[in-house]
């Protein structure tokens, strides 16, 4: 079942499934960026089996002009090795009802474009494509 992480153990334990998806991360610095991003709003939620992190996810409440209160899910991975076992699911599932709870409008998320396998599952969960995100780099 999914939980909020809480414990510098339990965020650490994160780490090695986080970084499949942000391969830029550095386990030294993790634990310390979790916790600056927690003063920001930032949540990070874990699904461990046999003691083992086996999904993550990263997620902010906060209100915002355009969508009212909502959910955003910064990062959302479940571990390659356990794949398409119903893990990413239950995560979206436990990420709906907190946003449910915290009386959110809206639950959305970002997904990079080269990522099409991550946008069929998507679209399984009821997401839409509702707009698009646009960036610049400001820093190399």
């Amino acid at each position: 079942m999914p939980r909020q992480a809480i414990t510098d153990e339990e965020i650490e334990k994160c780490f090695d499934v986080m970084s499949e998806l942000r391969v830029h991360l550095l386990r030294d610095e993790f634990l310390a960026t979790v916790r600056q991003m927690e003063k920001e709003g930032y949540k990070l939620a874990l699904i461990e089996e046999q003691g083992r992190v086996v999904a993550t996810a990263g997620y902010r409440i906060y209100t915002n002009l355009f969508m009212g209160k909502h959910l955003y899910v910064d990062d959302l991975v479940t571990s390659e090795t356990v794949r398409s076992k119903g893990y990413g699911e239950l995560m979206v599932k436990w990420l709906r009802e907190e946003a449910i709870k915290a009386g959110c409008h809206v639950f959305h998320l970002d997904s990079g474009t080269h990522r099409g396998e991550a946008h069929k599952f998507y679209f399984r969960q009821g997401f839409t494509i509702a707009s698009y995100h646009f960036s610049t780099q400001l820093r190399d």
